[in-house]
């Protein structure tokens, strides 16, 4: 992030005073009125007068030279017309004023009313702090001020600018260039339309369009200012920074290369090229320091999962933060307060989020929510995912931990506990349905649980042997693609859980209602597949027809899927919906239930 700020960021000031000073230059030489003749020194070889009717007009050879209120002029041949107060000067032209101006020419036109200098040829300008070189160029003498119509370079310890036209106030050291503008200095290289450059303080200001170069990267922009002594960026009118890594675009930005601070304002892109990801907000303040980043102003990361399927990931939160550990080249990715989270296969919502990139592991806080593949839903007081692959490996639930996962009939399998632990398998799915021999099904439960307690040294359930049997060769044409299911759940403390058993037609067998210290829950195909209750498990298993609406649903169940957050909604296209209060329940008698039987109870003996 350091590097992507290097030439940064902007609020950008206006600068059109000096602009508006120098605009008056390049008007017709006007008389003011002054008297003061201009002097011719003794010294020259020889002097020749013309014959011009109503005109003194004289002709001097050599070694010529003149003075006007302090301003020495030299040549080789002049032409003076005494009357009108006018000066031709050729060869070897010079003209001094004081101890700072110093200008040079082959030929040059002066009006000794109106202190004005016009030099042609290779025309050089010097003063304490820098050269102008350029075929043409008028000098007023009253304003201070300089103009060359014609390409022309400046030059001082640091820089060197050109342009096609220029001005340069002698006395604020104020030059204002015109088209096809370049400076360079050992720190970068600038191109713009036009630029004010003050050679005291080193400040380049620029309107039009503008590319600023160094080592680190570009910057473009229409309008700004950049300091070439201190490295102070101010830029506006939409300016973009571009590195090999990153690349920031904003409607201004603002860099202080000292203190390493940045901001960056309105419609705000951050782009890492090498990690594929973006973030975009209305405001980005950066402390280099620190290593701390900060995104407001609907602030949305966006991160490419899966460069064949451009599966992407998208967070919002109202404030992002992204801290750069300089030592491990890692970072963490905070989102707080209403954060929002989108993938195509995973959703979430929370209240704050780290993202730490080192271990790629996301940390939910504050009553958070993750749904997954449409079919699991999963709460706790704080939850911790596990990425491999960018897709959820392992997620962690610590206090009133809660899933629930729907069956291919709808129903609701529900677990809950002080901690659960949840895991999750990614294989390739074919997309094209898959062959079945008739009249037979899936995973069924407990046919699961029986084969288990005939053979208790198996290793397939009876579903995973008719899933071997019945699945058909993919064919090499159709379309495969990534999904993610989930695999196995690991209840620790107050377990309880509800699942529907069917049986190999997947037709329901009844409700099964368990309650344990510690379960182990096997997924297949989306159904309970194998389960595993330690300690001593208390449990019911409900026929169909006694199944009451209460009996359906563990305490605090909520199935919340109209709460998921959409593309739109993470966006910040829509508003997401506000969070439903849970329903209260009215307290009913319970019907009698049949208790499990014990055969159907597998205790594990570790």
């Amino acid at each position: 992030m350091r590097t992507y700020c290097l030439l940064l960021l902007g609020i950008v000031v206006s600068l059109f005073s000096s602009v508006d000073a120098l605009a008056q230059v390049g008007r017709p030489p006007m008389s003011t009125g002054a008297t003061d003749k201009v002097e011719l020194l003794p010294g020259a070889d020889s002097l020749v007068g013309v014959n011009v009717p109503g005109q003194v007009v004289r002709k001097i050879y050599n070694n010529v030279r003149f003075r006007q209120k302090g301003i020495l002029m030299y040549c080789n041949l002049a032409i003076q017309n005494v009357t009108t107060n006018v000066i031709e000067a050729y060869g070897n032209v010079r003209l001094i004023q004081g101890d700072t101006i110093s200008v040079r020419g082959d030929t040059m036109f002066y009006y000794g009313n109106t202190r004005q200098a016009n030099l042609r040829g290779r025309v050089t300008m010097r003063d304490r702090k820098m050269t102008l070189t350029t075929g043409q160029l008028d000098y007023d003498m009253i304003s201070g001020i300089a103009h060359y119509p014609t390409p022309g370079r400046i030059v001082d310890k640091e820089n060197v600018l050109t342009s096609r036209e220029g001005y340069y106030d002698t006395r604020s050291k104020l030059f204002t260039f015109r088209q096809n503008v370049k400076l360079v200095n050992p720190k970068g290289t600038l191109t713009a339309d036009s630029l004010l450059y003050n050679s005291l303080s080193r400040i380049a200001t620029f309107q039009g369009p503008t590319r600023i170069t160094n080592k680190d990267g570009v910057l473009t922009a229409r309008e700004g200012q950049y300091n070439t002594t201190s490295g102070i960026s101010n830029f506006q009118r939409r300016a973009t920074v571009e590195t090999p890594k990153y690349r920031l675009t904003g409607d201004s930005l603002y860099y202080d290369n000292v203190s390493e601070l940045g901001i960056a304002k309105g419609n705000v892109i951050m782009v890492a090229k090498d990690r594929k990801a973006v973030i975009t907000g209305e405001h980005v303040r950066y402390n280099g320091k620190a290593g701390v980043s900060r995104v407001t102003g609907k602030p949305v990361a966006k991160s490419l999962a899966n460069e064949e399927t451009k599966d992407t990931l998208y967070l919002r939160a109202d404030t992002l933060f992204s801290f750069d550990d300089k030592v491990t080249n890692t970072r963490r990715l905070m989102g707080q307060k209403n954060v929002f989270v989108y993938k195509s296969d995973l959703q979430s919502k929370c209240d704050s989020l780290i993202y730490n990139t080192a271990d790629s592991t996301i940390y939910f806080y504050k009553k958070p929510i993750v749904w997954s593949q449409n079919k699991y839903q999963m709460e706790a007081d704080s939850m911790r995912a596990l990425l491999k692959d960018n897709r959820i490996s392992t997620m962690f639930m610590k206090t009133k931990s809660f899933v629930v996962s729907l069956d291919t009939l709808q129903n609701f399998n529900q677990v809950k506990g002080r901690t659960i632990t949840a895991y999750f398998t990614t294989k390739p799915v074919v997309d094209a349905p898959p062959v079945t021999t008739a009249g037979k099904s899936t995973t069924a439960l407990a046919s699961a649980i029986a084969s288990r307690t005939s053979t208790p040294t198996a290793t397939k359930t009876v579903g995973q042997r008719v899933l071997a049997n019945n699945t058909a060769p993919a064919s090499a044409t159709a379309p495969v693609r990534e999904q993610t299911a989930l695999e196995r759940v690991v209840v620790e403390g107050n377990g309880q859980s509800i699942y529907y058993a069917v049986d190999e037609k997947n037709r329901m067998i009844g409700l099964n209602h368990v309650e344990c210290s510690r379960m182990n829950i096997e997924f297949a195909d989306n159904k309970v597949g194998r389960i595993r209750f330690y300690g001593q498990p208390d449990a019911q298993l409900i026929p169909p027809k006694e199944i009451t609406d209460d009996a359906k649903e563990l305490d605090g169940f909520r199935w919340r899927d109209a709460e998921k957050p959409t593309k739109a909604q993470v966006l910040w296209l829509e508003t997401p919906p506000a969070e439903q209060p849970p329903a209260r329940k009215t307290l009913k008698t319970k019907s009698p239930t049949k208790p499990l039987a014990k055969k159907l109870v597998q205790r594990s003996i570790n």
